[in-house]
């Protein structure tokens, strides 16, 4: 499929994967919408509901009627990595931040752009990189950092964080993102890591990280399938495994 964008004047594209977020998301799209007033940028929201039990569609939908810029489309699974995969495919803009609800990170977004329009062809929003402040419990922060470990030693990954906010290139980077195949949470961790061994132009920008509310996914549910799809991974990079997304 060709998803390249032909003749496009908008600059940015923000995807933003939702699951369950009925009781922040309307608060936290007014608050995008009233920081993204002054910026010196074109751009269109992408928010990618999948698999949502609560209302999340139905309000994403009724605040895209407000919100000329923000376009909602849904996914029929609870699947982080698919969701962002088909934001992206979707998105117009020249670059693509990705994002999440309980972010919104405007400030990200201003230094990202700054570094994509300077020749970085990804930024990598680091909650573990010199400047950060992240704020969340412990254990998350603990195992942000043994999850980095494990990418050290098994795929020889030399960043920092591979999870959370990021803006790239979209023209340099959609056939890293067309290569990926493992999906979920690690999605995202796949991409930066291909981008990485691709020799990719990128830098790691420090972001303050606070948790407004519990992951809509519990903790528990998701150390056994991240420790599988991480074996997949390493498969796939270090012995050239082939598999389809």
């Amino acid at each position: 499929m060709n998803y390249n964008v032909k003749n496009s004047k908008l600059e940015v594209s923000i995807v933003i994967p939702v699951y369950n977020e009925e009781k922040i998301l309307c608060a936290s799209l007014t608050e995008l919408r009233n920081k993204l007033q002054d910026i010196d940028f074109t751009y269109e929201i992408i928010i990618v509901e999948n698999g949502s039990t609560d209302k999340t569609l139905e309000s994403a939908m009724k605040y895209s009627e407000l919100w000329s810029k923000l376009k909602t489309f849904s996914i029929d699974e609870p699947n982080y990595g698919k969701a962002l995969r088909e934001g992206i495919f979707r998105a117009c803009g020249q670059y693509i931040i990705c994002d999440e609800i309980d972010m919104c990170n405007v400030d990200f977004y201003h230094a990202a752009i700054n570094h994509l329009r300077n020749g970085y062809e990804l930024v990598v929003g680091s909650k573990r990189a010199l400047g950060a402040k992240d704020q969340r419990p412990f254990y998350r922060r603990l195992m942000t950092q043994i999850f980095n470990v494990i990418l050290r030693i098994a795929i020889g990954f030399t960043g920092t964080d591979t999870h959370g906010l990021k803006a790239f290139r979209r023209k340099a980077l959609l056939n890293i993102i067309e290569s990926c195949v493992v999906d979920k949470d690690l999605f995202a961790s796949e991409f930066v890591i291909r981008a990485h061994r691709a020799n990719h132009k990128w830098i790691e920008e420090p972001v303050d990280t606070v948790e407004k509310r519990t992951s809509s996914i519990k903790f528990i549910r998701r150390v056994p399938n991240a420790l599988k799809n991480i074996i997949k991974l390493t498969m796939i990079i270090r012995l050239g495994w082939r598999l389809k997304y």
